[in-house]
């Protein structure tokens, strides 16, 4: 970001018209990168900064002055319930069909799927929001709204504005991991103990169920893990698209307007997530496969 063309300063100084032409005295560009503190050198920003991540503090915004964790609490509730709805729906969408396909191995079902799968994968994200928003403006002429409610104080509002941005990263995630869910049902359907079942005349709900599916959710976790970490980052595009208050916008804002703390601070609280998430999935194994024990 430092070397990124731009200058916070010189956006504060003009009120964001960089590009404006405004003739700018130098003594008042110094004044602006004094007060924050952008005149000492990098590594001397840079521990000033972990300090201030040391105390979970995140420091300050360097366009608005406010808390970067003050703003981040704000926000990260509106990011954490798209993720965790567009998560839902993915595996709501992505396991039936997934397994649904590799019971019906090519056949009109099984293609009819991969072809979904293939579609969810090759749209982009972005353009699909645009879509839903165009398609709900044009035929119901409805506004994205400012702002949404508590989840606790409103639900019924709040689901109704986070669906549609949830449906379009849904379609996405389920695209993916429906393909893997696939691929892994048909490894554990030719396995031996899966056949010894058969012969036994287990009935099918019965195979599928206890003997294939939790065999074959172990590839299938761990690539949702890593989608659900993904998704964290992934809101950034669709927050603004729907106008959401999260923590995906405010990175947005403030990569405009090269707002270096509030940049980093998400970033390392991202990252921190991302891995959180994956320790989770690692602890996980132990519970679907006795084989594996963590000493």
């Amino acid at each position: 970001m430092r070397v990124v063309p731009g200058d916070v300063a010189l956006l504060i100084v003009t009120g964001g018209g960089e590009g404006s032409g405004t003739a700018i005295r130098k003594e008042s560009l110094d004044a602006v990168r004094k007060e924050l503190g952008l005149d000492k050198p990098l590594h001397l920003q840079y521990v000033a900064w972990m300090g201030d991540v040391l105390r979970l503090n995140g420091g300050a915004s360097l366009w608005s002055g406010r808390s970067v964790a003050d703003e981040v609490k704000r926000r990260f509730p509106v990011t954490l319930e798209l993720a965790l709805l567009t998560f839902l729906i993915s595996l709501l969408i992505s396991l039936p069909t997934g397994v649904i396909s590799a019971l019906r191995q090519d056949t009109w079902l099984d293609y009819t799927f991969r072809l979904v799968s293939i579609g969810g994968i090759a749209m982009p994200t972005f353009w699909s929001g645009t879509l839903i928003v165009l398609f709900l403006v044009m035929t119901f002429d409805w506004i994205p709204p400012l702002g949404t409610p508590s989840i606790l104080d409103d639900p019924k509002t709040l689901l109704s504005q986070l669906i549609w941005p949830a449906l379009a990263l849904g379609y996405y995630q389920a695209a993916v991991i429906s393909r893997m869910t696939r691929s892994a049902m048909l490894e554990v359907l030719r396995q031996d103990y899966v056949r010894t079942a058969w012969a036994k005349g287990l009935r099918e709900r019965v195979v599928v169920v206890r003997h294939a599916l939790k065999n074959a959710m172990l590839p299938v976790i761990t690539l949702s893990g890593i989608q659900f970490g993904h998704l964290l980052g992934g809101t950034v595009i669709m927050e603004s698209i729907f106008v959401l208050p999260g923590i995906g916008s405010y990175l947005l804002h403030a990569l405009l307007t090269r707002d270096y703390p509030v940049i980093q601070s998400i970033i390392v609280l991202l990252a921190a997530i991302f891995v959180l998430v994956n320790m989770g999935v690692d602890l996980l194994y132990g519970w679907l496969d006795p084989r594996i024990r963590y000493d």
